[in-house]
């Protein structure tokens, strides 16, 4: 089979501005970025805003393993089904951050004959949303560092700043540093500091929450960067410098429309990590698919643990609407490795081993089950799996009550999607009752709690003694009825990557807590859980190149 690369560029795609026609949006609208890409201003999507809402679809998928579980190329594959079972359809999707693309991913867009086009330039610079992130956080992170040295009339402890640096790039180098050396005249004030990846930075969760400039505004000047000598927070409004990170994100909160390699429009809006912030692409770009298609479908961030917990608990409750249908996507070769199979070991990749991982399946969709929307099981067929296998997983699926089917949609495209689409428009027709896992009135405490004991299946909830001051501060501070956000590895249901399947009798530790006041929600740190990732041994950055006629290679 030929390359993701190959595939994409041999691609008969429409013009964007042909296919934004078709959507009611003139071209003359559009704010183009070649060819093959635009971005939508708010000011013409509010044209469709008296519109009926489409049928909402969520992608999710079981707990992530090196046997991959195809989770974007199965949403991309179902929104190119729905379009061939004859339904209007319009995806809404996360920007990749260069970071993980250079470092194990390679890409991010989907693949083989479901992906979304330009792939090239979706993967890498884009329409610039990232870099005008980055820009705006370090703009405040300078100003905030600048006001200490220059009289710190707010009276700003310098070992207490909270905003670190933030770069698009995978450096376990900058998790920790030393600032502000070489004298206050020259380097400031020294204290300890550290750098994030631009998509954990609280503005690229901002940005992907935000419905309009006003709500963009708003949400900037609540963000807090640090606390005073006696313990107030300081916010970006009292460094007055909100104006100008408005003026950096004036173009990034348009959202941006491309397309399937079929031609179903998609937009690809907002970053932000799912094992760090909430894992969704913007609230823009999702009520805009609902708008204008009949059947809008969304992606949540890794597990459903991770980004389906938090688009049902944070992004549902800040937007206002919920989804008509979830879909997990399992691997049979996933299920394996959750059984204890070793990727490494052929031998070891038995049905025997698949069957022993159907715990991890099992609870993602008690799990979501508790939502009170209905649950459709993808099973991803790589080429290697047997029809012993896939008639395994759907038996099993049976056994549950819950609908399931084969997809085929990387070497069929939209083809071998039509089965998923059909199953997903027959659960929507069966209704939804949804409700969020907890309400707002319950404390920091309770909210971990509720989340650790019936989503992660925690037996206990453990508070290091630094998170039990931070969680005392915010509530005193009136924090205490933001929803939580989570950060842990998305490598197991639990706080410890190596436990794999759906362990329990476990202990959670919330080893720190801080707030995200302008995205509106408590971010609690558990277990390992770093904001800034590090490469592997050989990451991804070692295969890609551009070649001497300027084609790229090795980007997937």
């Amino acid at each position: 089979m030929k390359s993701d690369l190959d595939i994409s560029r041999e691609a008969k795609v429409r013009p964007i501005a042909e296919l934004a026609e078709g959507m009611g949006i003139p071209s003359c609208e559009l704010i183009p970025y070649g060819r093959d890409m635009a971005k939508i201003p708010l000011d013409v999507l509010k044209r469709f805003s008296d519109k009926e809402d489409g049928k909402l679809i969520l992608v999710t998928a079981i707990t992530a393993t090196p046997a991959g579980e195809g989770k974007t190329v199965t949403t991309i594959g179902l929104i190119q089904g729905l379009s061939r079972i004859g339904k209007k359809v319009v995806g809404a999707l996360r920007e990749p951050s260069i970071g993980p693309i250079f470092g194990i991913k390679g890409g991010a867009t989907g693949g083989g004959f479901s992906q979304i086009y330009p792939m090239w330039d979706i993967n890498l610079h884009f329409t610039g949303d990232i870099h005008a992130v980055g820009s705006a956080h370090n703009l405040l992170s300078a100003v905030t560092e600048n006001h200490i040295a220059k009289g710190n009339e707010l009276c700003i402890d310098p070992t207490k700043i909270t905003l670190r640096k933030a770069i698009d790039m995978n450096c376990r180098e900058l998790r920790n540093t030393v600032v502000g050396l070489g004298g206050k005249s020259i380097g400031g004030v020294p204290h300890e500091s550290g750098f994030l990846i631009t998509s954990a930075s609280e503005i690229s969760a901002i940005l992907a929450l935000s419905s309009d400039r006003e709500d963009l505004r708003e949400r900037l000047e609540r963000i807090v960067v640090g606390y005073t000598y006696d313990g107030r927070a300081v916010t970006a409004k009292e460094l007055n410098c909100v104006g100008a990170m408005m003026v950096l994100l004036k173009d990034a909160i348009n959202p941006n429309l491309v397309q399937t390699l079929e031609g179903q429009p998609v937009f690809v809006h907002g970053f932000p990590f799912a094992n760090i912030a909430h894992g969704s692409n913007s609230i823009v770009a999702t009520r805009a698919a609902m708008k204008l298609g009949d059947y809008a479908v969304t992606e949540a961030g890794f597990a459903a643990d991770l980004g389906a917990e938090k688009f049902m608990d944070i992004v549902c409750r800040q937007a206002g609407f919920s989804p008509d249908c979830t879909v997990i996507v399992v691997s049979a070769r996933a299920l394996m490795m959750h059984g204890d199979a070793d990727i490494g070991d052929e031998g070891t990749m038995t049905i025997e081993a698949m069957k022993k991982g159907y715990p991890n399946l099992d609870k993602h969709i008690s799990n979501l089950g508790l939502y009170g929307v209905p649950v459709v099981v993808a099973i991803n067929r790589f080429p290697s799996d047997t029809d012993e296998e896939i008639a395994e997983i759907r038996a099993h699926c049976d056994s549950l009550g819950v609908p399931s089917a084969e997809s085929t949609v990387f070497t069929e495209g939209g083809r071998g999607g039509m089965e998923l689409a059909q199953k997903v428009v027959e659960a929507i027709g069966k209704g939804k009752d949804f409700r969020p896992l907890y309400g707002n009135e319950l404390t920091i405490k309770q909210k971990i709690e509720r989340i650790g004991y019936e989503i992660y299946g925690a037996s206990m909830v453990n508070y290091l003694p630094a998170a039990e001051k931070v969680i005392s501060s915010l509530e005193a501070a009136g924090y205490g009825g933001l929803p939580v956000c989570i950060a842990k590895t998305q490598a197991s249901i639990s706080d410890n990557p190596s436990r794999k399947g759906a362990p329990t009798g476990w202990k959670l530790t919330v080893r720190d807590v801080y707030v995200s006041a302008g995205a509106g929600f408590i971010v609690p740190i558990c277990g390992q859980m770093t904001l800034m990732p590090g490469l592997p041994k050989n990451p991804a950055a070692e295969r890609i190149d551009l070649d001497a006629e300027g084609v790229i290679r090795g980007l997937r």
